[in-house]
């Protein structure tokens, strides 16, 4: 286990508890239709047939059967997937989605079921070794974030980092990085960034910490974790399914099933099964 995974174990995120029992008749009564990426490992991934499977595969099979839901997955590009669901493509979107006040103006969220965080990642034979290794850094903290920010940049300045865009980790790295002579390289899905970063294309690589392991336990004696966990802020509170904005009874399903998972443990279980650990709420 890796040194970032301790500082996110227990963490909860507090949610307004919206007091549901079941699904309503009108959602039981019709096909949800969710869109994933089947890229995203462990939370999303698509095997040689086709087949989607993960955390958040299991995590909405597991609502499904609690709120008696008919669900179909389908596999879609991240980029544009928000769009998507804004024009009606399909009802709710499952893919590591952040909960960021600029997404809650298009789309509406459910309890968050990660507890959300991000770091960087690096081959060991770059020589790149951030400050404040494993550290929470809060960005609603200006006194925290300054003296994090400013210790990375003086790591990576003259280097260049890797993300998927349209991200979370995207959008800290041109508020935070970009006007201070670290150069940032986007990529249409994280797969692509562990790529370049593994053959020395790109210095460095920023993921969640959920996302980080699993491109870890297949490099261990290779790549590390390094330098702060960066949470709030632009980088959310955490993840949640989105779905359309109004519509409440799906929402109320879903949060219902989080709820019940929550409650009895059994989204814990989940998380230690995909990420080794903890990234869950413990209550809402």
């Amino acid at each position: 286990m890796f040194k970032i995974t301790r500082a996110l174990a227990g963490a909860a995120f507090s949610a307004t508890l919206l007091a549901v029992s079941a699904a309503s008749a009108d959602v039981t009564d019709r096909t949800i239709v969710i869109a994933t990426e089947g890229s995203f490992p462990p939370s999303n991934m698509t095997r040689p047939n086709g087949e989607l499977y993960g955390f958040e595969i299991d995590l909405v099979n597991e609502i499904a059967e609690r709120q008696g839901l008919k669900v179909e997955m389908i596999s879609q590009a991240w980029d544009g997937m928000i769009q998507g669901l804004i024009d009606g493509k399909y009802d709710a979107i499952v893919d590591g989605v952040s909960i960021t006040e600029a997404r809650k103006e298009v789309v509406d969220f459910t309890h968050n079921y990660t507890t959300g965080g991000s770091t960087f990642v690096v081959m060991n034979a770059s020589g790149i070794d951030l400050p404040m290794d494993g550290e929470v850094a809060q960005l609603d903290d200006p006194e925290s974030i300054g003296p994090a920010v400013d210790a990375v940049v003086e790591v990576l300045a003259g280097k260049t980092v890797g993300v998927q865009q349209a991200t979370i980790q995207s959008a800290f790295l041109e508020k935070y990085l970009e006007d201070r002579d670290v150069t940032v390289r986007t990529y249409p899905n994280g797969p692509d960034v562990y790529q370049d970063l593994s053959v020395g294309r790109i210095d460095a690589g920023i993921a969640s910490v959920t996302n980080v392991p699993a491109f870890l336990e297949k490099n261990a004696d290779t790549a590390s974790a390094t330098g702060p966990i960066f949470i709030g802020g632009v980088m959310g509170a955490g993840s949640g399914l989105a779905v359309q904005k109004g519509d409440a009874e799906l929402q109320a399903a879903l949060n219902a099933g989080l709820e019940s998972m929550v409650a009895d443990g059994t989204l814990a279980e989940l998380s230690k099964k995909w990420f080794g650990l903890v990234v869950t709420p413990q209550q809402y």
